[in-house]
């Protein structure tokens, strides 16, 4: 198992949720948190908790992601949530297959630990977007915000979007270049109080996901 391993963690006002998600990284585990213009202290918070924090001015989750890949120096980088929702405990896990060369990718499938963590619509909107990926060669159930893969290849696929697509777009590419596509279970849990979701928090949320996911699958050419 590798030495270090980069987590990079996109983030919008998620400093109530980011002291319990910093403290619980595995050991070797070093968190890159990339703010995308928070208004709630959440660089301060994340310095104060030995993160390293990237600013990135430019709105969207992809962007964050991609400016925390550039960013992140070790060979293996998770990307996970900032908002409370996964457990850091469970990324050794995650880890483990793209370490011992079993896989290229690893995601997360989530499971809710607890009813009403995953609204009606964004798992609605989830399932339809995984059919549709399934039908392109992509073997995934979920479109999950946790995953593991090598950073030089992450960055060699060339994922343009900076949006909510970015995952979805991510995936199509890994396919299409033969990658191995591992899905484990991760626990899902309720999000930290005082955060809020921009996706599955809303039904508005949701549908402007939808509606990126929907314009990668257009421009992105079919993997098989």
């Amino acid at each position: 198992m590798p030495t270090l391993i980069d987590v990079v963690l996109p983030c919008l006002d998620e400093a109530a949720a980011l002291p319990g998600v910093l403290t619980a990284l595995p050991p070797g585990y070093r968190a890159i948190v990339v703010d995308n213009g928070s208004r709630d202290g959440s660089p301060e918070v994340a310095t104060r908790y030995g993160a390293r924090v990237v600013r990135e001015p430019r709105r969207g989750y992809g962007a964050a992601v991609h400016a925390g890949l550039e960013a992140a120096e070790a060979d293996l980088v998770c990307v996970l949530d900032a908002d409370g929702s996964f457990d850091p405990a469970e990324l050794p896990a995650l880890v483990a297959p793209v370490a011992d060369g079993a896989a290229d990718l690893t995601v997360g499938r989530r499971r809710p630990v607890v009813a009403g963590v995953w609204p009606w619509h964004a798992r609605a909107g989830t399932a339809l977007i995984a059919a549709l990926l399934r039908q392109r060669g992509v073997p995934l159930r979920d479109l999950s915000p946790i995953r593991v893969a090598r950073r030089e290849p992450l960055l060699a696929l060339g994922v343009t979007d900076r949006a909510f697509g970015y995952p979805l777009e991510l995936l199509i590419r890994a396919a299409a270049a033969g990658w191995r596509i591992h899905e484990l279970d991760v626990s899902y849990a309720p999000r930290a109080a005082g955060t809020r979701s921009k996706v599955s928090g809303s039904v508005r949320g949701t549908l402007r996901a939808t509606r990126d996911f929907a314009g990668v699958l257009r421009g992105v050419g079919r993997s098989r």
